[in-house]
């Protein structure tokens, strides 16, 4: 295996040229702009970045371009990157000031750099374990503006951080793109209002060159042998990301299925990009190829991957796209199930369907309700996280391959989670993240619970920033902070709201006892009831704050519990 030195600016260089390109099996781009930032600091430091691995080919091997634009390259040998992915798109993207292609759509990645940081080390240690929003979206439209404020104090102890509005009004905050685009460090300082006069113009002109050095950080590419087959490739693919962590099982099973079935991936893509245009359910491929897969064996494990022969695997995509489309028409149509957002997992779609294919896609009444019960039952109670999922996946698979029964998924879920309804202690420090927050959500429009001051019934596809649907905290955060109230009763789902992001920000950080006499003299107190709202004025105070939970906790459980319902 060759090995050769490169730079930034030259594996830049060969994205845009077309001579650097994707095999089929690599997934697509999923960093978020808080990563693309700890890459950004990491090379300004000249911090140890890994290496680069690609492969060199006369074979006319199936190849698609990176996530940001890319010239056509017209001759045979190209080179296709196994490992880097993440790293060179991102860096053409900030480089060259060009946004990011996903699912067909297209979001900058702006990233600011802080002329004004700390010397030295990192201040601030940098969250590597999960993915986290970016900067600006930590920032409620109702928080008052000390929180701002204190956001922006912590942000300046930072070198990069993804872009917002407040910052991009600092003049010591600039774009890093504008940073490569603008060469000429007078100009590109004047424009924000720094002149020679200014007695960190000398430092700031300094940093601005230090960033521009990213373009020259060295990289080592590793070059495997242009002998090798497509085959032995995607296997050294498997191996390198399964060593090194980096990717899914869903993404290392897509490699070996791609390397046998040529062109598959885009069937897969072409398929969810069809159900999010018909649908808004966003599903991944990974997800369609464990459904692939089970259709194939009636398991879902991907270690079987490298057993199913190709022309099985071809056979059951039919099968699979049929099943998945009905599980999704039924969760649409029959459990209001607008995307899956509001579905505790994805998996719950896998056990519809293949119940659904099991018995022909043909259900009767009874079966019907009995699978709408199952359906919010499991939604609720959280079926695939009590454990291994494919574990539990497969308990359902092979009940259903068995029986094919409806009554038989409700009797697993039964002695998985010993009830089915919810009680008001179920509440109790639950927030956001629970799996009772989105039927919750469900519920309430059941109720037809709508918005207060434009009375739009709720709906995730509601056009326009100031009618999206937000849940608002009926007690504001700041009030009950300022009162030493703990965190998880203060975010508790019982304090939640779903309206629109006008109406929370017309509301802001006022407490109910000054906003609900409000909106009963233009709405009457109807609305209080469609939203589990007490009538009595006395809960509506900050000293009432627990009992209004505890009344709230029941009337969410009564209404949880007629949503999920029974089986006729």
């Amino acid at each position: 295996m060759a090995k050769t030195d490169t730079t930034v600016k030259e594996l830049v260089e060969l994205v845009k040229k077309g001579e650097l390109r994707l095999p089929e099996m690599q997934r697509r781009y999923v960093w978020t702009s808080t990563r693309v930032r700890d890459l950004l600091d990491s090379l300004y430091r000249r911090y140890p970045s890994g290496t680069i691995l690609v492969w060199e080919t006369d074979h006319d091997a199936p190849a698609r371009d990176l996530s940001v634009q890319q010239q056509p390259y017209m001759f045979s040998t190209q080179k296709l990157l196994l490992d880097g992915q993440q790293r060179v798109t991102s860096l053409c993207a900030v480089l060259n000031g060009e946004p990011i292609s996903v699912k067909n759509n297209k979001r900058p990645i702006d990233i600011l750099f802080n002329l004004a940081h700390p010397e030295g080390p990192p201040v601030e240690l940098t969250e590597v374990e999960e993915d986290t929003t970016d900067e600006e979206d930590e920032i409620e439209e109702s928080e008052p503006i000390d929180a701002t404020d204190r956001i922006q104090q912590r942000l300046s102890k930072r070198t990069f951080v993804v872009a917002s509005k407040q910052l991009l009004s600092i003049p010591t905050w600039i774009k890093v793109s504008d940073i490569f685009r603008i060469t000429n460090d007078h100009k590109l300082l004047l424009s924000h209002g720094i002149t020679d006069e200014n007695p960190q113009y000398e430092l700031y002109s300094e940093r601005l060159q230090k960033v521009r050095a990213i373009q020259e950080y060295p990289y080592v590419m590793q070059v495997l042998d242009k002998s090798m087959a497509y085959e032995e490739v995607a296997e050294i693919f498997v191996r390198v990301n399964s060593l090194g962590i980096k990717l899914k099982g869903s993404d290392l099973a897509m490699a070996q299925v791609t390397a046998r079935w040529k062109h598959s991936l885009r069937l897969f893509e072409g398929f969810s990009a069809q159900l999010e245009k018909n649908s808004s359910f966003q599903l991944d491929t990974g997800l369609l190829l464990r459904m692939l897969v089970i259709c194939a064996t009636k398991q879902s494990r991907f270690k079987t991957v490298q057993s199913i022969s190709t022309s099985d695997l071809q056979n059951a995509w039919e099968d699979a796209k049929q099943s998945i489309q009905f599980a999704i028409n039924f969760l649409r149509s029959n459990a209001d199930i607008e995307n899956e957002s509001l579905l505790s997992s994805s998996l719950i779609i896998l056990a519809t369907a293949f119940i659904a294919r099991s018995k022909e896609f043909k259900l009767s009444e009874s079966e019907s309700l009995q699978l709408l019960h199952w359906v919010r039952a499991a939604n609720v109670r959280g079926a695939f996280s009590r454990g291994s999922t494919e574990t539990i996946l497969d308990q359902y698979l092979t009940s259903i391959s068995k029986t094919a029964s409806v009554d038989e998924m409700l009797n697993l879920l039964r002695s998985q989670v010993t009830r089915l309804l919810v009680e008001p202690q179920d509440f109790v420090g639950r927030g956001a993240g629970s799996t009772l927050f989105a039927s919750v959500y469900l519920a309430l429009k059941a109720r037809d619970a709508r918005d207060w001051l434009t009375n739009i019934s709720p709906s995730l596809s509601l056009e326009g920033k100031s009618h999206k649907i937000e849940y608002h905290h009926i007690f504001p955060k700041s009030l009950l902070n300022a009162r030493g109230v703990e965190k998880a009763q203060v975010n508790e789902i019982a304090n939640f709201a779903f309206i629109s992001g006008k109406t929370n920000r017309w509301i802001s950080n006022r407490e109910p006892g000054a906003y609900l006499p409000e909106l009963i003299a233009t709405q009457g107190e109807g609305f209080l009831d469609a939203h589990l709202l007490p009538k009595d004025p006395k809960l509506w105070q900050l000293d009432s704050y627990p009992d209004f939970l505890q009344w709230r906790r029941e009337k969410l459980s009564d209404e949880v519990n007629k949503l999920i319902g029974t089986a006729k």
